[in-house]
């Protein structure tokens, strides 16, 4: 069929406005009728929409790193089907992290064709994580697994719907992998509504507008898309920028893992190397290819312009170089399923690289990890197995005019929340016995990194629960910039009975008994400049409020809190 060969302005805004609203529909239908509370409360998802040829157009909120991915998501499905193969009604589904914009197997994405009178226009693409996916221990994800088959049952780009029903044998076999079938199916059922609410939506919005004007306005917006960012790259510092730093350790190993960075920047590519990072490790840590790229469109799209509307063409001169077999990039049967301590060192890297360089968009290094948790055992009340699957929040670093941020998701986390604690007792058979904020003598500089939270849950139930943990930068705290002190480490102390405690940053099924207490708490962000520069009013209002000690105030600020 034949396209306009032009589009006012306008027109391509309402085409554009129309199909992000195709993609927050299908979010807010996921949403509303998942199973797990790691979809429906913390938003541990993203839908997207891209074009016939798998190249984003749109997509919404919630896991910021996951949108980036969706284009390869979809790609895999055009490299394993042809396109006279896939037909209206189908739906694919993938969480295969070596190919298919995989991350790690607990993050399924599902993709629906789109099509308009018999025409294939577009792909509509959602990716969540389910809290159950089967692998040796309940939740999925580990910190102990050395092969991918430990960490849970894999799809790798199979075709689970034809003509909108779903195939019997598919629902079978994850039915009798996973220890929540009914929660798993739930979530799978959740996203599948998602996905056919996006494709009545852009039927909708094809029928009113025509196809040949919805062509040429994907085709005006990847245009422009990438005209805005290489003026958005022009106005980026030039040269090469490089950062170094360490991941904790792979969780079998107390080693840390050196990683590096070289960023080049030219007014026509953003270059990230990551050649000389360590090899892939034996532990769960590693980072494939596309959960990589994912990290990279975070970063560069933050550096750029973080308001301008995402699309393809807006990553077009991003360029990313790591080798195969690197901690970032590795390789089957290499266990991934907390890639995203990786993930997100791939990008603070690439921040600490350039934040001296542009203090007006980037800030210290903030707390970094996703502080995951596992806690899993019998609920306290009913009995039937509980598992409840979550993030946590912290400190951000400060900036070079402002003070860091306190209680906020990580970086890759985007537009994601905690669970709330009247959720987590009722379903999962615990006691909350605090949620604050975490005062500590860290991130000091006259602007100073703002505050991590501390949050306790105690084991109520007779039978007890197991408790897996991945807090990163439990060994290597935020970094300061320009004379700012480094912020505090996140990490997990668990508060036996008996009063003994234990303190670490990652554990796998540590058994909690009744009365147990495992106190999480997340780090606060790195300060940005000297701390005796900081005005002795500000340093009294922090004591005041319970931000820093008296004894901070005297000894790094240099200032009379009295």
């Amino acid at each position: 069929m034949a396209v306009e060969s032009r589009i006012d302005p306008f027109t391509a805004e309402i085409i554009r406005e129309s199909l992000v609203s195709v993609a927050e529909e299908m979010f807010v239908s996921l949403q509303r009728t998942s199973q797990s509370t790691i979809i429906y409360e913390v938003l541990d998802f993203a839908c997207g929409i891209t074009d016939d040829r798998a190249q984003l157009i749109a997509q919404t909120n919630g896991v910021t790193a996951f949108a980036g991915i969706l284009t390869y998501t979809v790609q895999s499905v055009l490299d394993k089907f042809a396109r006279t193969d896939i037909r209206p009604g189908d739906v694919f589904c993938t969480n295969d992290p070596y190919t298919g914009g995989g991350t790690h197997l607990s993050d399924v994405a599902m993709v629906m064709p789109l099509f308009f009178d018999g025409e294939l226009l577009a792909f509509a693409a959602n990716k969540a994580h389910w809290t159950e996916v089967g692998g040796k221990d309940a939740g999925s994800w580990t910190t102990d697994a050395t092969e991918v088959f430990q960490e849970g049952l894999q799809l790798p780009c199979v075709r689970l719907f034809v003509d909108h029903e779903p195939i019997p044998g598919m629902i079978d076999v994850i039915r009798a992998n996973v220890r929540t079938p009914d929660m798993t199916l739930g979530d799978l059922y959740a996203q599948a509504a998602g996905l056919r609410m996006a494709s009545r939506r852009f039927q909708e919005m094809c029928g009113k507008y025509g196809v040949p004007l919805v062509k040429t306005g994907i085709a005006y917006l990847l245009e422009q898309g990438e005209r805005q960012v290489r003026l958005d790259l022009r106005k980026l510092p030039k040269g090469t920028f490089s950062a170094e730093d360490f991941i904790d350790d792979d969780g079998l190993t107390d080693d840390p893992i050196p990683i590096r960075v070289s960023v080049t920047i030219t007014d026509d590519e953003f270059v990230a190397d990551f050649t000389g990072s360590g090899p892939q490790a034996a532990g769960p840590v590693n980072c494939t290819r596309t959960g990589l790229m994912g990290g990279m469109r975070t970063i560069f799209k933050a550096l750029t312009n973080p308001d301008t509307p995402v699309n393809e063409g807006c990553f077009r001169p991003l360029k990313v170089i790591c080798p195969e077999g690197n901690v970032f990039s590795a390789v089957r049967p290499a266990p991934v399923s907390t890639y995203w301590e990786t993930l997100l060192n791939s990008v603070d890297l690439v921040w600490k690289a350039l934040a001296p360089h542009m203090p007006e968009r980037t800030t210290a290094g903030h707390f970094l990890s996703v502080c995951g948790l596992i806690l899993a055992g019998p609920h306290a009340d009913t009995g039937e197995l509980a598992i409840l699957v979550e993030p946590q929040a912290g400190g951000w670093g400060a900036g070079c005019d402002k003070d860091g941020e306190s209680g906020l998701v990580c970086i890759g986390d985007g537009e994601t929340y905690v669970i709330p604690v009247e959720v987590c007792e009722q379903k999962y058979g615990i006691r909350v016995d605090r949620y604050a904020l975490s005062p500590e003598d860290a991130g000091a500089g006259e602007f100073r990194g703002g505050l991590g939270l501390v949050r306790e849950y105690r084991v109520v139930g007779e039978a007890g629960m197991f408790l897996t943990t991945t807090f990163g930068r439990f060994k290597f705290p935020p970094w300061g910039v320009d004379g700012g002190q480094p912020g505090s480490p996140n990490r997990v102390e668990v508060v036996r009975s008996d009063g003994a405690v234990e303190t670490f940053g990652k554990c796998a099924r540590l058994h909690l008994r009744k009365g147990d207490v495992a106190r999480l708490i997340t780090g606060a962000g790195g300060g940005w400049g000297d701390p005796r520069l900081r005005p002795a009013e500000k340093v009294r209002a922090d004591v005041e409020g319970g931000y820093i000690s008296a004894r901070a105030a005297r000894e790094v600020f240099g200032r009379d809190a009295t």
